[in-house]
């Protein structure tokens, strides 16, 4: 395959013909977050699904060898001889293009995400952020060490160590959307927060323990790019092209490096501003005195012909590019990527990433090899984890259980972190050049996760209250 390159106060309706009513800021930005983040996942999570089951299908149909062998093709972005999806002397396969440089776009959003939630959303507090980054360790940890103690005394099997340490967003919430308002708002919460926490825990451990040799020619362009998005974040610069530009520069100077590609989404992501320019006031004021110059009418039924005047075509363009500015580029961004990321990038990624060969598979292989430790991370790492570390940080009263919640349904959403999907099978492709070893791999995430939402849910179907929560 080759591509060529060739806060207001609210307003009287007569004044302005409308009316704009504005939440206090943070509490506006909050509610954004939360529920958005809901919407999204939730609504991402059953083409997830579907494309997951497709891949396993077409990879043990017929068409498995046009399958497998498709995904191994080379790409070409060139410009002359300069390829830009070149790494070294070779062209990356289209396996390859999808794992480094669509899962760098969304290690972007997911960093995106992450800011978000630190300035203003379920992690900007030590009281909001205590539980789910408590909840997030145990839930890393203890996988990790449940892997590490069951994990045949093999170094190259070893390598794939933080496999189970991931949970999935998509999925969890997905799954836990499946109980709708009878479950209490604090456990949707601490899930969610706990899965963005949990992805920054993921972005570490790649950041630092999958990464090859250092190319230091590449490293100091990385550098470059980095210190000129920090200086264009400290000198508030809006343009988002101004940033994506720079992280096309640094993507590629990342994947030459040596240090993993997709941690340069993470970097533009931290660099692109959460503020305005202005300040929202100023925009807001800017569209009220605009609006006003336009003559209060009365609206009948009619539909009449409106030939707007030169200056009434500047008026209402001076209002929409004020409107543009209300939004900062860090959430302008980031909802521009929700529907990219949730119904191209993360479906292509399951689809070229999830299919295994079953026939080539043994019992044995699972048992004895990487499957098993995987399957005993998510399944009882990620519970015990997760829920072991913050009873005991509630036992010492150092945070409290999410609201409307008891200890019963707690464990059961604890019991849906063990649904590692995504960042898990991203890690497996880091740790394992075997493709033995990274099929008994992906096997033990699906079989680990499947069991994990399994059991969650009828734990919750038992614990959780028979009649709706308030939301």
């Amino acid at each position: 395959m080759r591509f060529k390159l060739t806060s207001i106060n609210e307003s009287n309706p007569a004044e302005f013909g409308c009316t704009f009513a504005f939440l206090n800021r943070k509490e506006m930005t909050n509610n954004y977050s939360f529920k958005s983040m809901v919407k999204k996942y939730v609504s991402t999570s059953a083409v997830l699904i579907t494309f997951t089951i497709l891949a396993l299908i077409i990879a043990n149909s017929p068409l498995q060898d046009e399958y497998f062998s498709f995904w191994q093709k080379e790409v070409h972005l060139s410009i002359g001889g300069f390829n830009f999806f070149g790494h070294g002397e070779h062209a990356m396969t289209l396996m390859e293009v999808i794992n480094d440089f669509l899962m760098a776009l969304f290690f972007l959003s997911v960093g995106l995400e992450i800011k978000r939630e630190v300035l203003v959303g379920e992690l900007s507090s030590r009281k909001k952020a205590m539980l789910p980054i408590i909840g997030a360790c145990g839930g890393m940890i203890i996988p990790v060490l449940l892997f590490w103690l069951s994990c045949p005394n093999d170094s190259e099997m070893l390598r794939g160590v933080a496999i189970p340490m991931a949970t999935d967003i998509a999925f969890s919430l997905g799954v836990l959307s499946i109980f709708k308002t009878r479950v209490p708002i604090g456990l949707k919460i601490f899930l969610a927060a706990l899965a963005v926490a949990d992805d920054l825990g993921g972005i570490i451990v790649i950041a630092l323990f999958y990464s090859s040799s250092i190319n230091m020619s590449y490293m100091l362009l990385a550098i470059a790019c980095t210190a000129i998005l920090m200086i264009g974040n400290k000198k508030r610069v809006m343009k988002k092209s101004f940033y994506l530009a720079i992280g096309l520069v640094l993507w590629y100077a990342m994947l030459n490096s040596g240090i993993h590609a997709t941690i340069a989404g993470v970097i533009v992501a931290f660099c692109i501003p959460a503020s305005l320019h202005k300040g929202s006031p100023y925009y807001i004021e800017r569209i009220r005195n605009n609006i006003g110059k336009f003559p209060v009418t009365n609206v009948d039924s009619k539909h009449h012909t409106v030939i707007l005047t030169h200056e009434e075509i500047h008026t209402l363009k001076s209002i929409e590019s004020a409107a543009d500015k209300l939004i900062s580029p860090l959430q302008d961004l980031e909802d521009n990527l929700n529907k990219i990321i949730g119904y191209i990038v993360i479906p292509l990624f399951a689809f070229s990433n999830v299919g295994i060969n079953l026939s080539a598979m043994s019992l044995e292989g699972l048992t004895c090899g990487v499957g098993m430790p995987v399957m005993a991370g998510l399944i009882f790492g990620k519970f015990i984890g997760v829920f072991t570390f913050s009873f005991i940080a509630i036992k010492c009263r150092i945070v409290q259980l999410p609201k409307g919640s008891d200890w019963k349904s707690f464990a059961s959403v604890c019991m849906l972190c063990g649904i590692g999907l995504t960042v898990s099978i991203f890690i497996a492709g880091l740790s394992y050049s075997s493709e033995a070893l990274l099929n008994e791999a992906k096997m033990g995430i699906l079989c680990g996760s499947a069991v994990s939402a399994t059991i969650g849910c009828i734990m919750l179907n038992r614990y959780l209250p028979k009649t709706a929560h308030l939301q």
